[in-house]
């Protein structure tokens, strides 16, 4: 019987993450878009969550190329492509300086874009998975799993480059401080 209560539990858990997963789209756009002071500690802590997690992800997709031969080649696209739409959005982001603080607007645009490539492979995938389960075993193999990563590693391009380019603005903005005496 415990087994089963916690199968119970386990399916609950699954279900409120899925209907949950609109509303969690819906504050990461509010967040990426609000005005935020430049702080360096955040600033390094997201750039060293970036470059970890983009490394990590290089190695799953050069050992999922074994399997899948294009999973590679669509990552390194992918990451490409992130990279562009991370140079973009320093381009687009409103920058304010002032003697104590740097603050920043990201661009509405491209954090709805990065957003909406999430939520679209996220659906994506659930119809695929729906699609494969009904089709049988012999379904899974033709998942989509290079395009699945192609899509991650945009959205790690985007956020590796995005983060790499607020900590440059930083340096360069406290450089030109004048100094306090």
């Amino acid at each position: 019987m415990p087994i089963l209560g916690l199968l119970l539990i386990l399916a609950l858990v699954l279900l409120a993450a899925i209907a949950l997963l609109p509303l969690s789209l819906i504050q990461r756009y509010r967040v990426g878009t609000a005005r935020r002071p430049a702080r360096g500690w955040f600033v390094a802590l997201n750039l060293i969550a970036a470059g970890i997690s983009t490394v990590i992800f290089l190695a799953a997709a050069v050992l999922t190329t074994m399997w899948v031969p294009d999973a590679l080649s669509f990552t390194l696209l992918g990451l490409a492509v992130g990279c562009a739409l991370g140079l973009l959005g320093l381009m687009l982001t409103r920058w304010e300086s002032t003697a104590q603080t740097l603050h920043y607007t990201p661009s509405a645009v491209l954090v709805l874009l990065v957003t909406l490539v999430v939520a679209a492979r996220v659906l994506y995938g659930v119809w695929r998975s729906w699609h494969a389960w009904t089709a049988g075993l012999d379904a899974w193999s033709a998942f989509g799993l290079a395009q699945s990563m192609a899509a991650g590693a945009v959205v790690l391009g985007y956020y590796l480059t995005y983060w790499l380019g607020v900590r440059h603005r930083l340096v360069a903005h406290r450089r030109a401080r004048p100094l306090r005496q």
